[in-house]
């Protein structure tokens, strides 16, 4: 356990320098210029002098490795910096509106868990029936579907024809039902031909007949048995696909003017808030490390082979 956990923050502290890089490197080099965002141009006559000043004073007229070195420093010294927008502090700027995004990311798992979990077994269990080919079609339908464009018909049907529920903003459990049910719907189409899959191979495996030979019942040799042994492959695919529900998150809180970390990254682009947008995106890759992490280690606890393989390997 040591030496994974070992091997996986060696890799995390590589990835971190390579998506730092790479981040600072493309916000820089993006058109716009955060200096003339942060002065109004637009709106307050400001002379060329007071522009090259201000560009100055933020570092900008340092070449890049020149800004990326002074970064990385700060980074060191877990400096992430000051918003341009806000005035404040990247990192509490952020951790403010970390909460929305997680009630937000909890509630879609909890609608995907619904629906896929449900949908998956009875379609496995009930293969080629009506119930099969339904969750089949649903889950296409699904798949095919755009989350904001869910989000849109959620939002017509329940905010403006039946004016039953929130569309806008946070304000208590009832502003967090739509949201979740747009992304958790949205992605649940996966999971559902996923879990089927998994778990119709789970239960063509040799060690079901045995089960079953022994005279253990059908729901115990199902959820002891076959839906464990299915575990893995959905959750190896829910480590990779992390990447795909943020983003998701990110449109959700956007459509329905959800203020949580998402939101507060689109707008941060817009006014081309450097410090806030490299610490979301620093924050990003670590909660991916983690859920990966998490992933990983979770594969000796579901798939008894992986144990014994790991024990043999020590002998």
């Amino acid at each position: 356990m040591f030496r994974i956990l070992l091997r996986k923050f060696l890799e995390v502290f590589i990835f971190l320098l390579f998506i730092m890089f790479v981040s600072f490197l493309f916000i820089r080099l993006a058109p716009g210029d955060p200096v003339l965002t942060i002065l109004n141009v637009d709106e307050l006559s400001v002379s060329q002098e007071q522009v090259e000043a201000m560009r100055e004073e933020m570092g900008f007229n340092d070449s890049l490795p020149v800004q990326f070195g002074k970064w990385l420093l700060d980074f060191i010294r877990l400096d992430f910096g000051v918003s341009y927008s806000t005035g404040q502090p990247v990192m509490q700027t952020l951790m403010r509106a970390l909460p929305a995004t997680a009630e937000l990311t909890i509630g879609a798992l909890l609608v995907m868990l619904a629906v896929a979990i449900p949908l998956g077994s009875l379609s496995a269990l009930h293969r080629g029936s009506w119930i099969d080919r339904g969750s089949r079609l649903l889950s296409i339908v699904g798949a095919a579907v755009p989350s904001f464009w869910l989000g849109l018909i959620l939002i017509d049907l329940f905010g403006v024809r039946f004016g039953s529920l929130p569309t806008m903003g946070r304000d208590g459990f009832a502003s967090l039902i739509l949201p979740s049910l747009t992304l958790g719907l949205a992605i649940s189409s996966v999971y559902v031909r996923l879990l089927r899959s998994s778990l119709l191979d789970s239960l063509s495996q040799e060690f079901i007949r045995s089960a079953r030979a022994r005279g253990l019942s059908e729901g115990r040799i199902f959820f002891l048995h076959a839906f464990r042994h299915s575990l893995p492959p959905v959750i190896t695919v829910f480590g990779v696909s992390l990447g795909s529900l943020i983003g998701g998150v990110v449109v959700i809180e956007v459509l329905f003017a959800y203020p949580g970390i998402g939101k507060l990254v689109v707008d941060a682009i817009r006014q081309r808030d450097y410090p806030l947008i490299q610490g979301y995106i620093l924050i990003m890759a670590v909660v991916v490390f983690f859920v990966n992490t998490a992933v990983d280690l979770s594969y000796r606890y579901l798939n008894p082979e992986m144990k014994l393989k790991e024990r043999e390997a020590h002998r």
